[in-house]
């Protein structure tokens, strides 16, 4: 089987420059042997930032370069000449990202829409040269700053779909086929579970030329807010739709059961979510008639919408339009509010679920680079001495 492009969780060795030593230097010229100090200043460090990008929908672009080095500063030189300053590293991420410490498992930032800019890592500031610490008494300082020292972190980076309405259902309801009724996306469906084992989008048209973003979400077992069954990391995409469409079968035992099962599965995740609108569409109607229908209709919940559909017949396919629009339009319901900076809660990863979570994601430890193993070429002052090795086998 092919591997997926979908990639919503990469993990990153990140560091920024260091600043450059400042420069001590006496001016020693003809005529004016005694020139007293002129060691210029060392550049800053370059800094590291994290840069929303519209174009981009998933991390793949990241998955392979495991490492982000911004440039150090240059140090200064004699006649108070400035170090050049470090170039900067600019990480393009698709908005809705996450920064997490890899460490720590503490919240860093979030990257919520485009062209939003976030420093990660600042770089060192130069030092400074010896010609800044003269003075009346002190006309010849024969001393330098160092610049401040590098920055770095191992980060994750974990992508949450920005939509407008989320399917939120067990495996095997019917999510992906309601999705490609709907919309032009053609995600794979089975009949088996967990068909669906990444997000897909897809645009669903409406009455005069409007639209709405629907994400198909993997579905979801009991205990999923415990990691059972991927639920960790299918249950991330759900914080930032800003409608949920919760997905029952007809032919279950008990309708409503299930739906407070998934329900009780959101709240114990992340409370919040219950804050948001929520309509309940019962799939596969098809295989039943209007009386069950009137039937069933009575033992729902009857604190949201609810809607009878099929995807395979289109039975009302365009009564759940109608109601998705008019709840995701309505005044409480707005996905400015809910991407807000100030009404989102970002939580810490718990540690003892981290471990077992980066295992799950595949990502293995970084093997970390330190500067003094690698070997620079312009510390090679004649290469004709130099000796190449040469290989064997050749």
């Amino acid at each position: 089987m092919a591997e997926s492009n979908f990639v919503d969780y990469v993990k990153i060795y990140c560091r920024s420059g260091k600043g450059g030593r400042g420069s001590m230097h006496l001016r020693h010229v003809k005529y004016n042997p005694n020139g007293g100090p002129d060691g210029g200043d060392g550049g800053h460090g370059g800094s590291v930032y994290l840069r929303g990008n519209h174009n981009y929908w998933t991390l793949l672009h990241l998955k392979f370069q495991r490492h982000v080095f911004a440039e150090h500063g240059g140090n200064g030189g004699r006649d108070k000449c400035h170090g050049s300053n470090g170039k900067d590293q600019y990480i393009d991420v698709p908005c809705g990202t996450v920064v997490y410490n890899a460490e720590t498992g503490k919240y860093v930032c979030d990257v919520t829409y485009d062209g939003q800019v976030v420093q990660l890592l600042k770089g060192g500031r130069g030092g400074l040269g010896n010609f800044q610490f003269r003075t009346a008494t002190n006309q010849t300082p024969r001393y330098a700053q160092p610049g401040e020292p590098m920055e770095e972190m191992t980060i994750i980076l974990e992508l949450k779909l920005l939509a407008d309405v989320g399917l939120v259902g067990f495996p095997n309801v019917g999510k992906s086929t309601l999705l490609s009724s709907l919309s032009s996306a053609r995600p794979k469906i089975a009949n088996y579970p967990f068909t669906t084992l990444e997000p897909s989008l897809g645009i669903v048209g409406y009455r005069d030329n409007k639209s709405f973003v629907m994400a198909d979400i993997p579905g979801i077992i009991e205990g999923a807010s415990e990691g059972k069954g991927l639920g960790l990391r299918f249950l991330r995409h759900i914080e930032r739709n800003s409608l949920l469409l919760f997905m029952v079968p007809g032919d279950t035992d008990d309708i409503k059961k299930e739906y407070e099962v998934l329900l009780n599965e959101l709240r114990q995740f992340n409370p919040d979510m219950l804050d948001k609108h929520r309509v309940l569409a019962v799939t596969k109607c098809d295989l039943l008639d209007d009386e069950l229908c009137e039937m069933l209709r009575e033992t729902l919940p009857t604190d949201l919408p609810v809607v009878f559909i099929s995807s395979i017949t289109g039975k009302g396919l365009a009564e759940l339009k109608d109601v998705l629009w008019r709840e995701l339009n309505a005044e409480s319901n707005k996905l400015q509010d809910i991407t807000a900076e100030e009404t989102l809660v970002h939580r810490d990863k718990d540690m003892t679920t981290f471990a077992a979570e980066m295992a799950a994601e595949g990502e293995d430890d970084i093997e970390f680079i330190d500067d003094d193993d690698i070997e620079d070429i312009d510390d090679i002052e004649e290469l004709d001495d130099f000796d190449y090795e040469e290989d064997d086998n050749e």
